[in-house]
């Protein structure tokens, strides 16, 4: 693939996986990780520099959800099926 076939792939995929957040669906990415959509409801904050308290409106917020397989390969952990290096 040339680099601007790879380029387009890429950002193919990546535009996928960002409708289906949009839609409020679950990213599972094998042995990676999912992206999860979750909804946080109505909450009071407060202004830290004047400590005036506000409301913080409901709003949906994206989480990142990372595999054991990957947990295990960032700490230097032999996962099993693969080879080590």
């Amino acid at each position: 693939m040339s680099r601007t076939e790879s380029a387009q792939l890429v950002e193919r995929v990546l535009q996928e996986i960002t409708d289906c957040l949009e839609k409020g669906e679950t990213v599972k990415l094998s042995s990676f990780g999912s992206f999860i959509v979750r909804s946080k409801g109505q909450r009071i904050g407060r202004n830290p520099k004047t400590g005036e308290e506000v409301p913080i409106a409901p709003r949906r917020v994206m989480v990142f959800k990372p595999s054991n397989i990957l947990k295990a390969r960032i700490n230097g952990l032999v996962v099993e099926g693969e080879e080590e290096e």
